[in-house]
Order: C-alpha cells, then structure tokens, then sequence
C-alpha cells in the first residue's frame, strides 16, 4: 500500500503546480475534501457528486467516522464522555482501517472514483489539535493510500465558526472542544479548538500539496473551479460510462 506525506511542496494558491504522479498499484483514483467545520467542503463535494453520478460515472462516497462496525463504540464513549483525546483518537483510527478495508481500496482496485469528505488529513489536524503527538498520528495512518487530490477549503474563522453556530441548536460536547478544558463557554471552546484545528491544516497545505480552495467563494463558482481542476488532475473518461 501506498504511505501518506510525500514531502513535495506545492504552491499555496488555489491552482497549484501539478504534483507528480506516483504509480498506483490500482486503478481508481481517490479525491479528498478537508476543511474546518462550516467551510463549505460537504456542499462542494455532494455537488460534485451529484453531477459525476449524473453523468453515469463509476463512483463511490465515503465519509469520515461512518463504520457500522465502531459507530456505536464511539457513539457510546461520548455520550457517557469517556473518551480521552488517545482513545478518541483510535477510533477513529479503527474506523477508517475499516472503511479503508472495506471500501477504499477494492473500489480504488475495481477501477472506482472514490469520493472522500474528510480523510486522513482530519486526524492531522483535530487530534494534533487535541494533543495527539502528530508523528504518532501519521504513523497511525502509514497504511493509508495518497489521495490523488485534496482539496482544502478554506473559509476564515468566524465566517465558519458563524455558519455552524446559526445552523445548530446547541454544540455538542466533544464537537464543541469542551472535554479539552478551554472554556467553560461551549460556543467560546468551540472557536479556539477550530482555530486550532484550522492552524493545523495550514501547516500540512505545502507538505500534503493541498488545493486551496476559497470558501468565501459563491457556491456555484467554487463548484466551476472544483470539477475544472479534478478534470486536470484526474482522467475522468477513465471512470465515464462506457459507450454502446
């Protein structure tokens, strides 16, 4: 299996220099979304999902933290707030080994376009934001394949710390930060932990050759901008249906 954090730079506007192609030992390829909570990464990739299944491609969509099989282990240490930031950590970990496992790669090994909100990327950067030591955590994830695209959206941290709080009724305790100890003010926790969070992807945009996306950006145009850039990145006819 291919190792994560190839360390090439890459320029950090939104249309960076195109990174050499690794040889895959399959092949699918992989595209990746990441981004702070309310930057608009989920939107963007449903859309572009939408039109790819539209368009009768060979697709597959997975999200961060979604396996049957460690779901309710997780959903059971938060709600009794049992999970430190290391077992936390590990399940998220085992959940994506799973998924990995499961979907991600035979789908990449059936010739699929696997669709990713969130990836290995998220580990970076929230459990670093939680105290995880990140050499640990990139050697947690070795095992995982490099994406062959990651787009990073990139909103500013009140406009995304905005979005979340006017569309939630109440945070919710871990979302929130608060087994952290910032703040006794959930709403006041939840903005210093994503701008811990949002600091932490900074940091990996040259590292793990990011495309930077703007997500200030009308919805409409960043979708123009996104399905342009994976139609350099990727050989979409490779994943079109096959004609008759």
């Amino acid at each position: 299996m291919a190792s994560v954090i190839p360390d090439v730079g890459v320029d950090e506007h939104s249309t960076p220099a195109r990174v050499p192609e690794a040889k895959r030992p399959y092949p699918g390829a992989l595209v990746v979304v990441e981004g702070i909570d309310g930057s608009g990464k989920s939107t963007q990739l449903y859309l572009l999902k939408r039109w790819l299944e539209i368009g009768g491609y060979r697709i597959h969509f997975t999200e961060w933290n979604s396996s049957p099989l460690v779901k309710s282990a997780t959903r059971r240490g938060k709600q009794r707030r049992l999970l430190t930031p290391t077992t936390f950590s590990l399940l998220h970990a085992a959940d994506f080994a799973d998924r990995c496992e499961r979907q991600i790669l035979p789908l990449l090994h059936g010739g699929y376009l696997v669709l990713a909100d969130r990836y290995v990327y998220t580990a970076f950067a929230r459990d670093a934001a939680r105290g995880c030591a990140p050499r640990w955590l990139r050697n947690l994830y070795s095992f995982a394949p490099v994406p062959d695209i990651t787009f990073y959206f990139r909103a500013p941290l009140d406009v995304a710390v905005n979005r979340i709080v006017a569309g939630r009724p109440k945070l919710k305790y871990y979302e929130a930060g608060m087994d952290l100890g910032i703040s006794l003010d959930r709403a006041e926790s939840f903005r210093i932990f994503q701008e811990r969070i949002l600091n932490n992807y900074d940091q990996m945009v040259e590292t793990d050759h990011f495309v930077l996306m703007d997500g200030t950006v009308r919805v409409n145009k960043l979708q123009k901008l996104m399905r342009g850039l994976l139609g350099e990145r990727i050989d979409l006819p490779h994943f079109a249906p096959k004609k008759k």
